[in-house]
């Protein structure tokens, strides 16, 4: 039958009805939930495994609830450090042991030092978890370190640092960040530390850290992959149940970042950057608030992630006073912090590439937000999301970040459908919550005009 021609009414009809449909909006997902068991064992050690038969793996954490908010006063880095220390010697395992235990199977095994915790990773073939478990509990109980080891990881901190914080153009910024962001909570220390305060560490030190907080009580087991959950359970007895409880309690962070009652500026110079460069904070609250927390995020992926983000297009593409940007809401245990970032373009200043950031973030804040935008945004996190989750690792990985920085295992599953339910509405209301009405720290980086200048000054406030 010929298709019946469509007259100039019928045209015109059609294209008002067009106009006036609202676009569509991306579906929410039904994401199946992650399955996770808890336990907690009578010396505290709080256990969470994820039965996984993907792939004849499994993903080994432990997960202690210490970080560089826990360094001691004047040893700045000591988490840190302490993380490398944990790779040696133990009254059963000569050093390095755990590469051999995981690398000649053909595994893997790393760790790392944050703000408000210390990872250590591993993943094998899944008939070698039983001897992951006994070195995981192994180190945990009989850690051994000797002058030698103490003061050969000492030095290898000291050149990540070196290489990270001095050597790196920018690296003296971002380092710089924490200490100038916070003024009471002791998240102000870096996390890498200083060499000073590394130098001034010593092996009497070690020993005592290790007694605070390295103890079945600090600490959480995460298990995921492809394991017998009855024979996980005996194992996971059989190595961490004589695991003593100390009697002492675990030293608590107590400090308060005041709420911030000024704009406040600093200035810092460098021997090595090209170019100057400008970043911003705001204090936000706790991860564990995810009311706030997940709307921080998706205004942080507006403003920042790729290359047709709105600082990109603004600051890099259009005006073209800046060669690199980027936004991070960064969420703790304890307060957090909001950071946009510029480096700059040759020729431009702080000053222009500041004005543009304030303006993108006002404009979020404040503007309809085009549901496409919005959408998308929110597409590329939960997509990565759900990419990490592809792996026994990756599945631990979010099970511990639910866990000790959000407050909830259950997050891992509550998140992804709180994301997907983001509006607009919501973003305009943390931003003009927690940035728009709220006070800002804002440091300018530049290239050092003349040799023997002071590295780091603090500007006027306003």
């Amino acid at each position: 039958m010929p298709m019946r021609p469509i007259t100039l009414f019928a045209s015109l009809a059609l294209l008002c009805a067009t106009a006036v449909t609202p676009p569509l909006r991306a579906a929410e997902l039904a994401i199946p939930p992650i399955q996770y068991h808890e336990r907690t064992l009578a010396n505290g050690l709080q256990v969470l495994s994820v039965e996984d038969h993907a792939s004849p793996t499994v993903a080994v954490q432990m997960w202690y609830h210490v970080g560089s908010r826990d360094d001691p006063q004047g040893r700045s880095g000591f988490a840190h450090l302490f993380e490398h220390l944990m790779f040696k010697s133990t009254l059963h395992m000569h050093a390095e042991q755990m590469d051999r235990l995981t690398e000649d199977v053909g595994g893997a095994n790393n760790a790392s030092t944050g703000d408000d915790v210390t990872n250590y990773f591993e993943v094998v073939p899944s008939n070698y978890l039983q001897t992951l478990l006994w070195a995981e509990a192994e180190r945990l109980s009989n850690l051994k370190v000797d002058e030698k080891n103490f003061v050969s990881e000492r030095a290898v901190v000291e050149e990540e640092y070196r290489q990270s914080v001095l050597a790196n153009p920018y690296g003296r910024l971002f380092n710089a960040i924490d200490p100038m962001s916070y003024t009471v909570h002791p998240y102000r220390r870096p996390t890498i530390g200083s060499i000073p305060d590394l130098e001034a560490a010593s092996l009497a030190d070690v020993i005592r850290f290790h007694n605070t907080y390295y103890r079945p009580d600090n600490a959480t087991l995460i298990v995921a992959g492809d394991f017998n959950p009855q024979q996980l359970d005996a194992w996971v007895d059989r190595y961490f149940g004589g695991i003593a409880k100390p009697a002492t309690p675990v030293p608590q962070v107590t400090a308060q970042e005041p709420p911030r009652k000024k704009n406040l500026r600093y200035t810092i110079t460098s021997e090595t950057a090209p170019l100057p460069a400008v970043a911003i904070t705001w204090l936000i609250p706790p991860a564990a608030d995810s009311a706030d927390a997940i709307p921080l995020q998706v205004a942080a992926a507006l403003l920042s992630l790729g290359d047709s983000s709105r600082l990109y297009q603004s600051l890099v593409y259009r005006h073209q006073v800046a060669q690199q940007v980027g936004a991070d809401a960064d969420g703790r245990v304890g307060p957090g912090l909001f950071t946009v970032y510029a480096i700059l373009a040759s020729g431009h200043r702080p000053a222009e590439a500041e004005k543009l950031l304030n303006e993108e973030i006002i404009w979020l804040a404040t503007q309809p937000i085009p549901a496409a935008e919005l959408d998308k945004v929110k597409t590329l996190l939960l997509t990565s999301q759900l990419r990490q989750r592809q792996t026994a690792q990756g599945i631990a990985f979010a099970l511990g970040q639910a866990t000790l920085i959000d407050g909830n295992p259950e997050r891992v599953n509550t998140d992804l459908v709180a994301l997907q339910k983001v509006t607009a509405k919501d973003v305009h209301r943390v931003l003009q919550k927690y940035i728009t009405g709220a006070h800002s720290v804002t440091i300018d980086y530049l290239p050092q005009a003349a040799a023997g200048k002071p590295a780091a000054s603090k500007g006027a406030t306003k």
